[in-house]
């Protein structure tokens, strides 16, 4: 499990190169729970650790990010695209030194809310973190049978275009696709899976490429323009609706859990896995935004899929969005398996017995239960709010940011205790102070933005 158990005594463990020490008289040894056990094996290598990542960010939320760039035009939408990146990067490095740091001491922190407990102190990770991390996996469960079925409708569509079947009938299909994922005992035993995740997730965005540079140059190409729509304040909430859409596509949430798959010794590993990721980022957010946005201007729509059909027929043949639309529905049942690893690893914790084995009856029929419950409560939200992408959006701000760009900041302020001379005390407080600002922005942003869309939806619409 990668801890180790502290004397009962009064311990501190110094660090000549930061100069402080910590004190772990009141930090107790975690206790041994079924969460830990079995569902954050640490057995991974750094490869996988790459795959874990980029599962967990490259996603069909970067369809939407020539989107974004209509709110925010040619020079703000790459200078955030390429902001956003830098700083996640830094970010999520940042975490990983601290779980590093913990570790060399002698206490790895294989859990988010255990990262906010012993740093934060005791409350953090029930009444803050934990909560936050549960929205944000939970909602992206949700998002995922969503994704998926009108993929799956698309198709039904495209060949049977007088079908009757439903929207929330495509979404029951992916929820349980996603509950026999589910059942997958450890985030581990994802690896392959995740694997050929990242595979489809550069497929499906060379695909998208391809199409939004064949439609540019082609007979049927619509003309492009690149100026910013609207009224002077419907301009200035999409700036930070746009910044909202980038900052959530870049977003994690899961880094700790992440990091706990790794073997030990961890030093270095999840960085290698980090760049790994970060270079499929470059490959497939850069060329669909880009090429999405020159295809189709301030025309592009919330999906750029959407753009390849036109008036009458669609611009390009039909087995380009068969392939597509397939690899996108299996890259997303694969990035649901991820997100559903910390609601696993809390139902186990809460139901399992570490003094039993993992695959006994005591725990096999809890793990299945709730597991399944789980999912069909995510699938049922799905089918009712089929317009919950607007709904991520505010994950984005009140969720993502937070936890992806302002508590990082805080954990490593808190362990190593830079100089308030440093460039890295002001790069981390500058970083923080903006990001809590664009919680407060964006949030106001996205709820504007889902009270003008709610407008035109109702439950279990079929959109």
């Amino acid at each position: 499990m990668g801890t180790n158990a502290h004397n009962s005594g009064e311990v501190y463990t110094s660090d000549s190169e930061k100069g402080f020490a910590m004190n772990h008289s009141h930090s107790s040894p975690p206790q041994e729970d079924a969460g830990l056990k079995f569902v954050l094996k640490s057995q991974g290598s750094w490869f996988h650790c790459g795959y874990h990542l980029t599962t967990s960010i490259v996603g069909p939320v970067l369809l939407t990010l020539p989107f974004s760039f209509t709110l925010l035009g040619w020079g703000g939408g790459v200078l955030w695209l390429t902001l956003a990146g830098l700083v996640t990067f830094y970010s999520y490095n940042l975490l990983s030194m601290v779980l590093e740091h913990h570790a060399q001491l002698g206490r790895r922190q294989l859990r988010f809310r255990d990262m906010a407990r012993d740093i934060l102190g005791h409350g953090w990770d029930k009444y803050y973190v934990g909560p936050l991390q549960f929205l944000i996996c939970f909602g992206t469960v949700i998002g995922g049978p969503l994704v998926g079925g009108k993929s799956l409708k698309f198709i039904y569509a495209l060949y049977n275009p007088d079908g009757t079947m439903k929207l929330y009938q495509f979404i029951i299909i992916c929820g349980v696709i996603t509950l026999l994922l589910a059942q997958l005992p450890s985030f581990h035993s994802l690896r392959h899976i995740n694997l050929l995740s990242l595979v489809l997730s550069v497929t499906y965005s060379a695909l998208v490429m391809i199409g939004s540079i064949y439609i540019g140059h082609s007979k049927d190409a619509p003309p492009r323009h690149y100026s910013l729509q609207g009224s002077h304040v419907d301009k200035l909430f999409g700036i930070f609706n746009g910044i909202s859409i980038i900052a959530t596509a870049y977003a994690s949430g899961i880094i700790p859990e992440i990091q706990a798959t790794l073997a030990p010794p961890v030093k270095g590993k999840m960085f290698k896995g980090l760049c790994l990721c970060y270079s499929v980022i470059a490959a497939t957010f850069y060329c669909v935004a880009i090429s999405g946005y020159w295809a189709f201007g301030n025309q592009a729509s919330g999906t750029i899929l959407a753009n390849f059909i036109g008036k009458t027929e669609t611009l390009l043949p039909k087995w380009f969005f068969l392939i597509t639309n397939i690899f996108i529905l299996l890259q997303m049942m694969a990035m649901t398996a991820v997100y559903l690893q910390p609601t696993n690893e809390l139902f186990e914790t809460s139901f399992g017995d570490p003094k039993k084995g993992q695959f006994s009856m005591r725990n096999v029929v809890p793990r299945v239960l709730s597991r399944s419950l789980s999912v069909a409560a995510a699938t049922t939200f799905a089918a009712m709010l089929p317009f919950f992408s607007d709904i991520l959006s505010l994950f984005g701000a009140f969720a993502f940011i937070p936890l992806d760009f302002i508590l990082p900041m805080v954990f490593y302020y808190i362990t190593f205790k830079p100089s308030k001379h440093s460039i890295i005390f002001w790069v981390n407080t500058l970083i923080a102070v903006v990001s809590s600002v664009l919680v407060v922005i964006g949030g106001i942003a996205s709820i504007r933005q889902i009270i003008l869309d709610a407008k035109t939806y109702h439950l279990f619409a079929d959109v």
